[in-house]
């Protein structure tokens, strides 16, 4: 498995988390893509550092949101950001190093989240 910081997804990101998910520290979440995976159906994920590691390293929070490129790259650009959404939906407001799960981050919450982004940008151009 090889990996690579991913700067147009993290400038991606960057905006879509100033829009909708304020809570989130910017310079804590990293976007890398990924080659070589063996997973069949996962086009992306989020990893977390967690309390027990983030006392040994006495270090806040951190996220890596990694997307894999053999399926991310194939998508349309709409599900791609719906994709970056759904990883960012993971990340809880108190930004502490656990997760929400998917009884929250559903397809239909990602729907709701992408039309409010589309909207405000959209306001803002």
């Amino acid at each position: 498995m090889k990996y690579e910081f991913a700067k147009d997804i993290q400038v991606q990101a960057e905006e879509i988390s100033r829009i909708l998910f304020p809570h989130v520290d910017l310079a804590n979440v990293k976007c890398f893509k990924s080659y070589g995976s063996s997973s069949r159906r996962t086009i992306a994920r989020c990893h977390a550092l967690g309390k027990l590691m983030q006392s040994a390293l006495l270090r806040k929070a951190f996220y890596a949101l990694e997307f894999l490129s053999e399926r991310f790259d194939k998508l349309d650009e709409e599900e791609k950001t719906k994709v970056i959404i759904h990883e960012l939906m993971h990340i809880p407001k108190c930004f502490g190093g656990g997760f929400k799960h998917h009884n929250f981050v559903t397809e239909k919450n990602v729907k709701k989240y992408y039309q409010e982004y589309q909207m405000k940008r959209d306001r803002k151009l």
